[in-house]
């Protein structure tokens, strides 16, 4: 299991990600798989052996390009097929990487498949097995070799979950981001005439810019802002709030935010954006809104939901032995497939 060199698993606070890779990883043990996860760091809270690439967790420097490819080029360095049957590859330019890889690869795509990452992901070597998260991400991208669709899971075992609405105000957790649609969420609430939470991650330079140039300005006594909660105090937030909402502004791949509201019993009320629609079940699990105009009354509506419908969903359609199960089919598949020869064996290519 290779994951990107930014956070620990499982994260102490944000982390959706490694949220997932976490509960994969820990469902893979419990079924009797031995199981390696490399990452960047001195170890995991997780089942797995841990490898570590680099000793620092490279956080400080998400998003570029050269500590994931090195973390990706240290991996592949170390793996081979006397020591493992398959890969799973989490990061963002695996799938290409894969190539110098002669053990079978299992990708999973968890950013939206456009721009730049859709060319990549589309000169992938026919060997990997791209996954998508859901149904709208792989819509996004049709031409992409799809080898599944497998949704997130969560692990419930000991999630904590409320048996009667949350009595707080409602909770938008994200990051801060005008994608998330944070003043969206403070319209709202202040439509409906309820009190907000915004709790995000705010680490990143244009994080904080939209926050105080966008958010900030908009913020009065009905609106709290919390920055960078840990995951101790977001499942708090979760378990006192009247609601999640998700009023987001583009076409979420998945968004685990809502997976793991509904899985303490809070209800989700968002736009149907993304694979919002694939998550929630609107009047059962939260309230599905079209317009951001629609928001203010579904908040005032959504207490109707039961806490207990949304838990009996998660644990339906998005536990990780259910993911853990789906992936085991898409590594069987993969391991009949030939694993590529590598890069290092092709001709090599003019060099300038």
């Amino acid at each position: 299991m290779i994951v990107p060199p930014w956070y620990a698993l499982p994260p102490p606070g944000y982390g959706g990600l490694e949220q997932v890779c976490s509960a994969l990883v820990d469902a893979l043990a419990a079924k009797g798989h031995e199981v390696t996860l490399f990452g960047a760091g001195t170890g995991t809270g997780t089942a797995a052996t841990f490898v570590g690439t680099v000793p620092e967790l490279q956080h400080q420097r998400v998003g570029q390009a050269l500590p994931e490819l090195a973390h990706l080029a240290r991996v592949n360095r170390m793996v081979s097929p006397a020591s493992y049957d398959i890969v799973h590859d989490h990061t963002t330019v695996g799938p290409y990487a894969a190539a110098d890889r002669s053990v079978p690869t299992v990708a999973t795509v968890h950013n939206r498949p456009s721009g730049e990452l859709r060319e990549i992901l589309g000169d992938v070597d026919p060997s990997v097995g791209l996954v998508a998260i859901s149904d709208t991400q792989r819509r996004l991208a049709p031409e992409l070799p799809w080898a599944a669709t497998v949704h997130n899971g969560i692990s419930t075992a000991t999630m904590m979950a409320k048996s009667s609405p949350g009595p707080g105000p409602v909770l938008w957790l994200a990051r801060f981001s005008a994608d998330k649609g944070p003043d969206l969420a403070i319209q709202a609430c202040r439509d409906a005439g309820m009190p907000l939470v915004l709790a995000g991650k705010c680490d990143e330079r244009p994080e904080q810019r939209y926050l105080e140039q966008v958010v900030e300005p908009m913020v009065g006594p009905d609106v709290t802002v919390l920055r960078n909660p840990d995951r101790d105090a977001t499942v708090r937030l979760m378990l006192a709030a009247r609601c999640l909402i998700m009023p987001i502004r583009w076409e979420e791949p998945f968004g685990m935010v809502m997976v793991e509201a509904m899985a303490t019993g809070t209800p989700v009320v968002a736009l149907n954006r993304g694979a919002v629609p694939e998550l929630v079940r609107s009047g059962e699990t939260g309230l599905i809104c079209d317009e951001p105009a629609e928001l203010a009354g579904a908040l005032r509506q959504v207490s109707r939901i039961e806490p207990a419908a949304c838990v009996a969903h998660v644990r339906r359609a998005f536990s990780a032995e259910r993911m853990a199960d789906d992936y085991e089919r898409v590594y069987r598949e993969r391991l009949a497939v030939p694993a590529p020869s590598g890069r290092n064996e092709r001709a090599p290519s003019v060099a300038w």
